[in-house]
């Protein structure tokens, strides 16, 4: 069944279904970078390289973003011919970790999260983060903000190895095996087309979080159970269902998705 943007029915029979919430950070919890460009930060990494390595693959010489440039470094690490050395992976991953901690400080919370995760608290659902983000950023800010205390687990990208970011469903394998829970039973909430897609790989539902029509509407295309442009259809399915007083139900099978 295809549904609309902001179908709170949709977005209500996601919930019915589910019984823990995976949440991406940067987007769906709080803007991370305000719109500041991440171009310094590649360039940076690929400075530090070009230093080891002596010349870069063109794919990563044209890369101008933080999450970008790690993820290509790597593949270019990976798919190298002969054996290189592994500290530019390093020093990048530090590089983009300290942007993360620095940005966190004037990151601005996402309207209405507070209220959304008190609510999907309320249901219950339990909480995570499943991010491309570094894991002691996003506890920072979690820890400073008014969300404290709620979401208590963080599932960030693997310091170790960036081709592990979303979409590779990596963080979202990590946090089901915590949870203990049915992938069929969790909602991913990311902004991305690439949550979507580790969503789909790790066999969770899935709404989108974006004001961008045509990535909404990609989402759709391409398999989103739902899509909101705000929190408010999420908030009010949450509402309708604590009012139903209903508890989780079986998970939606992927024909009935």
């Amino acid at each position: 069944m295809t549904y609309a943007i902001d179908d709170q029915e949709a977005v209500f029979r996601l919930l019915t279904q589910a019984r823990a919430v995976l949440f991406d950070f940067d987007g769906p919890v709080c803007d991370l970078f305000g719109g500041v460009s991440t171009a310094g930060v590649a360039k940076e990494v690929k400075r530090k390289a070009l230093r080891y390595w002596g010349t870069l693959d063109r794919d990563v010489e044209e890369c101008d973003d933080s999450h970008g440039i790690l993820r290509r470094l790597r593949d270019m690490y990976d798919r190298s011919p002969k054996r290189r050395r592994r500290r530019p992976l390093v020093l990048a991953e530090r590089i983009v970790a300290r942007q993360e901690r620095t940005a966190i400080e004037t990151a601005e919370q996402t309207p209405d999260i507070v209220t959304l995760v008190d609510l999907l608290l309320e249901v219950p659902m339990r909480l995570v983060i499943v991010s491309n983000n570094a894991e002691r950023p996003i506890r920072k800010y979690l820890k400073r903000s008014k969300l404290r205390g709620k979401i208590k687990k963080v599932f960030g990208r693997d310091p170790r190895n960036a081709g592990l970011m979303k979409p590779d469903p990596d963080c979202v394998h990590r946090a089901l095996a915590h949870l203990s829970l049915d992938s069929a039973a969790c909602v991913l909430i990311g902004d991305q087309l690439t949550d979507l897609k580790a969503a789909q790989s790790a066999g969770t539902l899935f709404i989108g979080f974006t004001q961008d029509r045509s990535r909404a509407e990609e989402m759709l295309q391409c398999g989103a159970d739902a899509v909101v442009t705000s929190y408010a259809p999420v908030i009010k399915a949450c509402r309708e269902r604590l009012a139903a007083g209903g508890t989780s139900g079986k998970p939606l099978s992927h024909a009935t998705r």
